[in-house]
C-alpha cells in the first residue's frame, strides 16, 4: 500500500521544522556541485519537462540484472530495460501475464509451457536495430547463456550469475525448447514450488538474441552486458561512471509508451545531498529519504511521501570461513553482545521492527525466536570467554557504504556496534570501500562480518534461504556468511519439494531453529520502503517486491 503525506502541512518557509533547518545550512554547498548537479538547471534538467530525474545512491555494477544481486543496480536497470516471462502482482496476489500470455504446469509438476506475447519489440538504439519481434528463441538464449558452460555467452561476465546458482537452476532444469517460434517448455528434473515466483524476480529477464548474433559476429560479445538491448518501457541512451544515466522512452512498447519521454539517473551517495536536491527542485524523486527527516517530510505540503510494506532484512554476516567466526558460540556472542533495538531507535528512528529471524515476520513461514539474539552483554562475555578469545580481540565489521530500504545508515548502525562489542572486549574496526569494489572484495570473502541485507523478491518463503544461506550461495558470493550447512540445505530442499503450504511451513520452522542456534548471521530489523518525490510527481509506483517501475509515472508541471 501506498500512504500520502498528511494534508495539514507546514510551509518550508516558516522553518520550524528539523529538516528545513538542516537543508538551508546545506544550501549554501549547492553550486559546489558537478555541473550534472548544479544549482543552475543541468542540460538534463532543460530537456526533461516530459521526463524524470531520479536521484540514485549508487552506480549500476551492470546493465544485466542476471548478473547481480545487488538492489542498486536491480532498481536501475530490470524493470526499466527489461520484461520478463510472468511477474508477480500484489494486488492480485498472483502471477499475471508479461511476455508470456498464458502457461501451465503438468502434474508432477515437472514441465511448465509457456506461450509467448506476439509483436514484443526490441529496442531500436543508435548501436542495434531489430529485425524482427520477440521469439522464442530470445528465451532460449537468455535461459542456455546461464545454463550451459559452453554456450557463446556464458563466460562473457566474470561475475557470474549469483541469483540463479544459488538456487541450484542450472541443475534443476533438465531442458528447454521451442516447440514453434511462440512456445516455450521448460522441463525440470524434479518439483520446484518456487519456479514461477523465480521466473518472476528481476533477474529473469529477457534477452535479445539478434543481438547477442550480432555482437558474436563482431567479436565484441561482453557489449551486451555494457550497451543493453532489452523489450522495456525505457532504452538505454547514455551512461557517465558516478554522475548520470539517462534513458529514453520505447515507443513499441507493448503495453504502450511510458507517460514519460524520458528518465535521467544522478549518481548521488549522500542522502544529504539527495535530499538538497530534492527540495532544490533539481530531482523529482529520490529513493531512501532519510530515516531521521521522515517525520518532517510526512507534514510538508512541497514533498510527496510515499511508503509500501517492503520484505527485506537488515542483517549482519559473520564470516564462518575465518577464525574464530567459525566457532558458533562466538558467533552467539556477537549477536548477544548488540543492543538492536538502541538500533531501531537511532538508526531508523522508529520506522523499523525488531528481527527474530531472517525471514521477515509478514510472510507465512516466519518463525521467530527472541532468546536467540536477545542483548545480554553478560552472556557474551562467558560464551567469548567459554571459546578462548581473550579481551582486546580484534575483528572488523564491514559496512554498506550505499543507503538501502533495510539500512538507511549501515555507518552510524556499525559505530553503535563498535560501542557494543568494546564494552565485552572486543575492538572492531569499520571498514567500507566504493560500491562496486565493497561488493567485489566482499563476494571474495576478505571481510570478518558484514553490515548488509535482502529485500523480497518475490512473496516466496524461499528467496530469503537459498539465495542468502545455501552452500550453492557460498559459491556464486550471495552467502555473506559462507556458512555452508547440509542439514539447512537440505530442509529448504524439502519445502520446495512439495506444494503443501503446511508441510513446507514446518520444514521452514526447523531450518530457521537450526539458524537460530547456529547464528551464521545476526537478523536486525525489517523496514518499511520510503521514496519522495515532487508534488507534480504524478502515478508513483512503489512496488513492495522487486525494483522501481516507471512506465506510468510522469510530471505534471502546477
Amino acid at each position: 500500500m501506498i500512504h500520502q503525506p498528511a494534508a495539514n502541512m507546514r510551509s518550508p518557509e516558516r522553518g520550524s521544522s528539523r529538516l528545513w533547518r538542516q537543508i538551508k545550512t546545506l544550501i549554501v554547498l549547492s553550486c559546489t556541485l558537478s555541473m550534472v548537479i548544479a544549482c543552475g538547471r543541468s542540460e538534463d534538467s532543460g530537456m526533461l519537462d516530459h521526463g524524470l530525474l531520479y536521484c540514485a545512491e549508487g552506480n549500476p555494477e551492470s546493465f544485466n540484472p542476471q548478473l547481480v544481486t545487488s538492489g542498486t543496480t536491480l532498481d536501475m536497470t530490470a524493470s526499466l530495460l527489461y520484461d520478463r516471462l510472468i511477474e508477480y502482482s500484489d494486488e492480485e496476489q498472483g502471477f499475471v501475464a508479461a511476455l508470456a500470455t498464458e502457461w501451465s504446469v503438468s502434474d508432477d509438476a515437472t514441465e511448465y509451457r509457456f506461450t509467448l506475447r506476439e509483436g514484443v519489440e526490441f529496442h531500436t538504439t543508435p548501436y542495434f536495430t531489430p529485425s524482427r519481434p520477440l521469439l522464442a528463441e530470445d528465451v532460449l538464449f537468455t535461459f542456455q547463456r546461464w545454463l550451459d558452460p559452453d554456450h557463446p555467452y556464458h563466460w562473457v561476465s566474470t561475475t557470474g550469475y549469483p541469483f540463479f546458482s544459488s538456487l541450484g537452476l542450472d541443475t534443476l532444469i533438465a531442458d528447454i525448447e521451442a516447440p514453434s517460434d511462440h512456445e516455450v517448455v521448460i522441463r525440470l528434473h524434479q518439483p520446484d514450488s518456487s519456479f514461477l515466483a523465480n521466473l518472476a524476480t528481476d533477474f529473469a529477464v529477457i534477452l535479445s538474441a539478434e543481438y547477442a548474433d550480432q555482437l558474436l559476429a563482431a567479436d565484441t560479445r561482453s557489449t551486451i552486458d555494457v550497451q543493453p538491448i532489452g523489450s522495456g518501457p525505457f532504452k538505454f541512451h547514455h551512461f557517465r561512471k558516478d554522475v548520470s544515466l539517462s534513458y529514453h522512452r520505447h515507443e513499441q512498447h507493448w503495453r504502450g509508451p511510458a507517460r514519460s519521454e524520458r528518465m535521467v539517473f544522478r549518481i548521488i551517495p549522500s542522502d544529504h545531498k539527495r535530499m538538497l536536491m530534492l527540495l532544490t527542485q533539481d530531482c523529482d524523486i529520490i529513493p531512501y529519504p532519510p530515516a531521521r527527516d521522515l517525520d518532517d517530510l510526512e507534514t510538508r505540503d512541497d514533498i510527496s511521501l510515499y511508503s509500501t510494506v517492503s520484505p527485506n532484512t537488515a542483517f549482519w554476516a559473520f564470516n564462518t570461513e575465518r577464525p574464530p567466526f567459525d566457532d558458533v558460540r562466538v558467533r552467539q556472542a556477537l549477536a548477544h553482545a548488540i543492543d538492536r533495538e538502541a538500533i531501531v531507535k537511532a538508526v531508523y528512528y522508529g520506522h523499523a521492527a525488531l528481527a527474530q529471524s531472517i525471514l521477515p515476520s509478514t510472510s507465512w513461514a516466519h518463525y521467530g525466536d527472541p532468546d536467540a539474539y536477545a542483548y545480554d552483554p553478560a552472556a557474551a562475555r562467558e560464551l567469548l570467554a567459554d571459546a578462548g578469545v581473550a579481551d582486546g580481540f580484534q575483528m572488523n565489521i564491514w559496512a554498506l557504504p550505499v543507503q538501502r530500504a533495510y539500512n538507511p545508515n549501515a555507518r552510524k548502525m556499525a559505530e553503535m556496534m563498535q560501542a557494543d562489542l568494546a564494552r565485552v572486549g572486543i575492538n572492531a574496526s569499520i571498514i567500507s570501500f566504493e560500491w562496486s569494489t565493497f561488493r567485489r572484495r566482499l563476494a571474495d570473502g576478505q571481510h570478518d562480518s558484514v553490515l548488509i541485507g535482502w529485500s523480497g523478491d518475490n512473496p516466496d518463503p524461499d528467496n530469503f534461504f537459498r539465495p542468502l544461506l545455501s552452500c550453492p550461495a557460498v559459491l556464486s558470493g550471495g552467502n555473506r556468511a559462507r556458512w555452508c550447512e547440509p542439514r539447512f540445505d537440505s530442509l529448504v530442499m524439502q519445502a520446495i519439494r512439495t506444494s503443501d503450504q503446511a508441510q513446507r511451513k514446518a520444514f521452514y520452522r526447523e531450518a530457521q531453529e537450526l539458524l537460530n542456534d547456529q547464528v551464521p548471521l545476526l537478523p536486525i530489523v525489517h523496514s518499511l520502503r520510503y521514496q519522495a518525490t515532487q508534488p507534480y510527481i504524478r502515478d508513483v509506483s512503489l512496488e513492495p517486491y522487486g525494483g522501481i517501475r516507471m512506465h506510468n509515472t510522469y510530471k505534471e508541471r502546477p
